[in-house]
């Protein structure tokens, strides 16, 4: 296991600077994300928040709730690792735009998705838990993510899955 710095029970910075990865990393984060109140978890590769280049190994539960939102000045790109998940991009007033089907490789899916637009989007997971690579630019600065006000916050769960189950209607009239 290599070295790694607990921010908190979600979040996990490699120390070195030379970061490799593999099966005990996942290993260890798919526990984290079972285990956490969030149900997720990250390991950081980049190891500043300053850094102008982040990427994070993610693992997500299905009961993983990502409030749409979006992120001024950044691009972001997923690599599906495994499991299943649909990528749903808003218009500003909550209209679905596009789903963005994305599964690891031999799913029939694509397994890698990027986004490089100002537009609200959120991840519906499919599987029972999903482990992708994120890349972003950094520095890491909270204001730059804007939440979508047509969705309720990480704070009430009741809201939470009313909106869970009218976004799921509305991917069924998707298509």
């Amino acid at each position: 296991m290599i070295p790694l710095k607990r921010i908190n029970d979600e979040v996990f910075v490699a120390k070195e600077p030379i970061v490799v990865l593999g099966d005990e990393e996942l290993a260890f984060i798919r526990e984290k994300a079972l285990s956490s109140p969030r149900q997720r978890a990250r390991i950081c590769a980049h190891r500043h928040p300053e850094d102008l280049l982040h990427e994070m190994f993610i693992a997500l539960s299905r009961q993983t709730y990502i409030q749409p939102h979006r992120h001024r000045q950044k691009s972001e790109s997923f690599h599906i690792i495994e499991g299943t998940v649909d990528v749903v991009l808003f218009e500003d007033d909550g209209a679905i735009h596009e789903v963005v089907s994305l599964g690891c490789l031999g799913s029939g899916r694509a397994c890698f998705y990027r986004l490089d637009s100002l537009r609200y989007h959120t991840l519906v997971i499919r599987s029972e838990l999903l482990v992708m690579h994120e890349v972003t630019n950094g520095p890491f600065d909270r204001g730059l993510t804007e939440y979508a006000p047509f969705a309720p916050d990480e704070q009430n769960p009741k809201l939470i899955k009313d909106y869970e189950q009218r976004l799921s209607l509305q991917l069924v009239a998707y298509g």
